[in-house]
């Protein structure tokens, strides 16, 4: 096994890559690697200069001068959101509206989402609204053509719509259209979005996308949750294969894995039995409390940002901390 100490492991002779320049990939001002591009390193010092002007492009925010106000973070990025009408996704696409995006909502219900849009607006920023059911794929291709006509492309995505699926029911008591449901909306769809979302960033120069997993993608479900686990389970897969897939291409893809949170999904069991909610909260959450949307939002905002320009194939907890002291 060769241990990572400081030091690169050595080509063996004969291999091709022996006699080759040492390179490295360039950065675009996104903060992404473009594959194609390439510079000869010649020393350590000059990889360590190439890498400190590759990390001063990632910089998103511009030095506030008088009179002049700092640039926001995703200024004039255009992002797609699904599942934008309401709860997490709406949330998000209001935070990435206030640090400049101009935001894509999609989602199923008109009035909630030409809702979220004109709380957008009337708050000075911009976006579109257009009808989507993710598990329809001619309306995905619709979504991303849409966005692609009106603003010129697509810098990245944070692919959320879900839904529950069963819950406190036993594996084997499941109901199949159930199962379906969980699976083609949870799981199915992402896949989908992402096979139609990467073109457009990658004709772009790069972007980044953000999937919608959960903490029961990290751990299995103690509250007879299967169809929702093994949906999660699997975006956390399809997330961080396809980010070996496009990194090298200036294509960043992560996914976020929320514990316990307002939304439209937990708020419905917080009201039907708080008792029993309180327990499931009090043993996932540290922090002993249920998070709230926009903090899952600016988690988002910063994925989308070049300020996480080297984060690609990860799974971000955001669940106030596992587990919960015993004393």
């Amino acid at each position: 096994m060769v241990g990572w100490q400081g030091s690169l492991p050595l080509p063996r002779a004969g291999r091709p890559e022996a006699s080759r320049p040492l390179t490295a990939r360039t950065a675009t001002p996104s903060g992404q690697r473009v594959a194609g591009r390439h510079r000869t390193l010649e020393s350590p010092l000059k990889i360590r200069r190439y890498a400190g002007g590759a990390l001063k492009a990632n910089r998103t925010f511009a030095r506030a001068t008088p009179g002049r106000q700092a640039m926001k973070r995703l200024q004039d990025k255009v992002i797609i959101v699904t599942g934008a009408s309401s709860g997490l996704g709406a949330a998000a696409a209001r935070c990435l509206a206030a640090e400049g995006a101009k935001v894509v909502i999609a989602a199923r219900r008109p009035d909630r989402g030409e809702a979220v849009l004109s709380q957008i607006r009337a708050d000075g920023g911009d976006g579109l609204f257009v009808q989507t059911d993710v598990t329809r794929t001619a309306d995905v291709e619709a979504l991303v053509a849409a966005a692609v006509a009106r603003f010129g492309g697509l810098d990245g995505a944070f692919n959320n719509a879900g839904v529950t699926g069963p819950a406190m029911t036993p594996v084997a008591d499941i109901p199949e259209e159930g199962w379906d449901e969980a699976i083609n909306t949870n799981l199915r769809a992402v896949f989908v979005c992402m096979k139609h979302q990467i073109p457009a960033l990658l004709a772009r120069g790069g972007g980044a996308i953000v999937n919608m997993a959960s903490m029961y993608g990290l751990t299995p479900s103690d509250v007879g949750h299967a169809a929702y686990c093994a949906s999660k389970y699997g975006v956390i897969g399809l997330t961080k294969t396809a980010a070996i897939d496009y990194g090298d291409q200036g294509l960043r893809i992560n996914a976020i894995c929320p514990g316990f949170t307002h939304s439209e999904m937990v708020d419905p069991y917080m009201e039907a039995d708080p008792k029993f909610m309180r327990r499931v909260i009090s043993r996932h959450s540290s922090m002993n409390r249920l998070g709230e949307a926009d903090e899952i939002g600016k988690a988002v905002a910063w994925l989308l940002s070049g300020e996480a320009s080297f984060v690609n194939g990860e799974a971000m907890m955001i669940g106030g901390g596992e587990g919960t002291r015993l004393y």
